[in-house]
């Protein structure tokens, strides 16, 4: 019995989330305006004028590039929160080891801006 209290507290978490969920959707459908508008409203438009085209919706690669190593990088640098709560148990071992995790995440930024992943023009 004593392990399953322990997830008592997520279980709790994911209900209240589920709940604040359903109970926004709930609330949208009521509170939520009710008319539709005209054909004319819902079109989109480029300026008060009608649209040339219609979007084709590709991107450019480097969209996806930028949106990779940002997420590269962010996630790499949430590892400094916990290292830095644990930071008095570790003493110099952990010290010597974030250093290292950085010097590896500073090879990988400086290896990405000479192949030239950050500039928009390439």
């Amino acid at each position: 019995m004593e392990q399953t209290s322990e997830y008592i507290g997520i279980l709790v978490t994911l209900l209240m989330a589920f709940g604040i969920a359903v109970l926004i959707i709930f609330l949208n459908k009521i509170l939520g305006p009710k008319n539709k508008g005209s054909a004319v409203k819902s079109e989109p438009f480029e300026c008060g004028l009608p649209p040339l085209s219609r979007p084709t919706g590709h991107f450019s690669v480097k969209f996806y590039l930028i949106a990779m190593l940002f997420i590269l990088f962010d996630v790499e640098v949430v590892w400094f929160f916990p290292w830095a709560v644990i930071l008095r148990e570790i003493r110099w071992a952990g010290i010597l080891e974030m250093f290292s995790f950085v010097a590896i995440l500073a090879l990988g930024f400086a290896y990405a801006w000479k192949k030239g992943a950050l500039q928009w023009d390439r």
